[in-house]
């Protein structure tokens, strides 16, 4: 057996801004064994707010990953360890269990050591007195994982040569618990958990709900020249693509300047009214993780044509699930375009805690009195 590290350098999950407590592990990109560089990307998290890149501060071998991809971390969590360059690991700590802690072994340990250990540890996770001599040395990842799912270790059986419960087994049997807790009576389902971006999506609309007695206004208008300002841009600056979202955030910006009160929020706990001076409006963008807003920071500062590049950029980011957290929080108006899905209307909740919302639906051929005669007309 190789010895054990003595040179260990542990990195936990760091915080990551924004008041954030906990992130969840997308997907590593390094294994055990493997030599890292100071500032090298080693796994990527997604926080209540965007996916983001970690880079290790270490340079060397990787001992062990604490966690799998899909593990939820609080700040300050175990997250990788690293030795110096060059220097060995215990291959007994990467076989087929997964990634466990420094120090634990599955199953090199002669027998007499394990069934000492056995009867000195009296762990609570299943009847491990009755297991083989060769099964009896279980990963604490392991251990854990079972008991966290409430599976006895006793009645797993290990797909291994020398009987060692490893976690892929553990694993097996959740997934199939999964499966035999389908009701045929509701057909095939499919269950997403609710965390990350998503559940601090519910949890801010909930919120808005509970909080911002909203009353909706619906109105028609005339689009006809709104449209015919964008071809005449697009005229004028072929090199320059403006778009409607472009447009209808210059209109949000003069609206605003024009009725400050809607560009503010409340302060429930200090009983105040807060009227910002600033304009960052905020803009949905489908992405494949859900709906998200990014916030175009200081829009009362830009054209029509840096609202575009902004607007352009800050969706380019959202939907390759790189948004920071800084461009996704501070916003003090938010605008939806929901036409692009084909709709007239919606009601669409308030992005807490502003005040206000702009929804625009689509903009259609309807018949319009213009000068005291019927025309048809752009109407959105």
């Amino acid at each position: 057996m190789t010895t054990a590290m003595t040179r260990e350098q542990l990195f936990r999950l760091p915080d990551l801004g924004e008041g954030l407590t906990e992130a969840e592990i997308l997907a590593w990109r390094v294994r055990v064994g493997d030599t890292v560089e100071v500032d090298q990307i080693v796994v990527e998290v997604e926080t209540a707010k965007a996916a983001v890149e970690v880079p290790v501060p270490y340079a060397g071998t990787v001992l062990a990953l604490h966690c799998e991809a899909g593990t939820v971390l609080d700040v300050g969590a175990p997250l990788i360890s690293v030795g110096a360059a060059g220097e060995r690991y215990r291959e007994e700590e990467q076989a087929g269990s997964g990634n466990v802690l420094i120090g634990y072994g599955t199953g090199h340990a002669p027998a007499s050591r394990r069934r000492a250990r056995v009867k000195a540890s009296q762990d609570p996770v299943g009847p491990q007195l009755n297991a083989p001599a060769s099964a009896r040395v279980i990963s604490p990842v392991v251990r854990k994982l079972a008991k966290e799912n409430g599976i006895d270790l006793g009645s797993v059986s290990a797909s291994a040569a020398d009987g060692v419960v490893r976690r892929r087994d553990v694993t097996a049997v959740i997934e199939q618990r999964k499966q035999d807790t389908v009701i045929p009576a509701e057909g095939d389902v499919e269950r997403i958990p609710l965390k990350g971006l998503r559940r601090v999506v519910a949890e801010k609309l909930t919120r808005s709900r509970s909080e911002i007695p909203d009353a909706t206004a619906w109105v028609d208008v005339d689009a006809t020249g709104l449209l015919s300002t964008k071809l005449a841009l697009q005229a004028a600056f072929p090199d320059r693509k403006i778009g409607l979202l472009a447009l209808l955030a210059r209109i949000c910006v003069a609206g605003l300047t024009r009725f400050p009160e809607l560009n503010s929020s409340v302060d429930t706990e200090r009983g105040e009214i807060l009227r910002y001076r600033h304009i960052n409006l905020g803009f949905a963008a489908q992405t494949e993780r859900g709906l998200m807003v990014p916030v175009i920071q200081g829009a009362h500062r830009l054209s029509a044509a840096k609202l575009q590049v902004e607007s352009a950029r800050l969706t380019g980011l959202a939907r390759a699930g790189q948004l920071p957290p800084a461009e996704l929080t501070g916003g003090t108006f938010t605008l939806n375009n929901y036409g692009v899905f084909g709709v007239d209307g919606s009601t669409p909740i308030i992005n807490h805690p502003e005040a206000a919302i702009l929804g625009v639906g689509r903009i259609v051929d309807k018949p319009w009195v213009v000068d005291g005669e019927l025309a048809v007309r752009k109407v959105t």
